[in-house]
This record gives structure tokens, sequence and C-alpha cells, in this order.
């Protein structure tokens, strides 16, 4: 897709959460709610002697019932189908020449670890501290826009091996 098209067509979806939920979107809310579901199921116990789990499971409820949890889903069923229309769902790991597929596969891991890492201390992904931080024209939002591209923008030079 055009790029442009794709970031108007972005910013319309960030505006119209805003309008319909009251609230911008964001990824690492799912993640979060889905640790503590699976941690309620393995480990019971130990969900009721944290405070941070009783308080995400008592004020709540089932975790797994947050709008954030079906936005993931609906991004994945998404993401799918939008491969399969495009004819560009495949079987392969597309990475350079450079290196192998386990390479990138294990760098593209650690980096979703990092940045998931990451999110938690900033308070958010870039879908939720950022795009939707900069649509409501939050300081943060443009300051953690900025740190996540400059960040990338520094570090691209000693990783383009795994991609060029």
């Amino acid at each position: 897709m055009n790029p442009y098209l794709a970031g108007v067509l972005l910013g319309l979806v960030v505006l119209s959460a805003n309008l319909i939920s009251g609230r911008g979107l964001g990824a690492s809310g799912a993640v979060k709610s889905a640790i503590v579901a699976t941690v309620d199921v393995v480990a019971p116990a130990h969900t009721e002697s944290s405070e941070y789990y009783e308080m995400a499971l008592g004020t709540h409820g089932n975790p797994l019932n947050n709008w954030l949890v079906y936005q993931v889903l609906g991004v994945l069923v998404g993401a799918f189908l939008s491969g399969v229309l495009a004819r560009r769902l495949k079987w392969k790991v597309e990475h350079s020449p450079k290196i192998t597929s386990k390479t990138r596969l294990m760098f593209a891991l650690a980096g979703g670890v990092l940045f998931g890492f990451g999110s938690q201390l900033g308070r958010g992904c870039t879908s939720g501290a950022a795009l939707s931080g900069m649509a409501v024209f939050s300081l943060g939002g443009f300051i953690t826009m900025a740190a996540i591209f400059g960040t990338a923008f520094a570090l691209a030079y000693f990783f383009r091996k795994l991609w060029i």
C-alpha cells in the first residue's frame, strides 16, 4: 500500500478509536491482559498473593474480556486477510543473503522482547504511547515517538546486515 495512504488511514483509525471508545489504540495492554490470565490459570495462589494480579483480576473481571485484547485479535486477523488478499502470505523468512534464517528469527525475537520490555517501562507501546499520545497532543507522545524513531535511526547502521 502507498505509505502516505496507509498513514492517513492509520490516523483515521486512531481518530475513530478516540471518538468511539474515548481511548486511543495500544497493543501492550493486551499482552499484559494475556499474561495476567495465563498466570491466573497456571499459578492461582500467586495471583491471589500479588497486589498487581489481584488488582488486574478484581477490577476488570476476566482480563481477556478487554477491548485491547479484541483489538489485537482484529489486527492479527486483518493482517492475515490482507496477506491472503494481496497474495503475500508465504512460509519464508526474508533476510539478507549474509545471514541465515535462524539468525534473522533470533534477532527478531530479541528485538520484540526488548521492545515489549521497553513498552512496559515507558507505560505503552508505539501505538498507545506515541500515536495515540500524539493524537491528543500529549507532549509525552511526541517525545516517545522521537525516542523510538531516533533510537531506530541511531542503531540501524549497526544492524543493517540483517536486512541488506
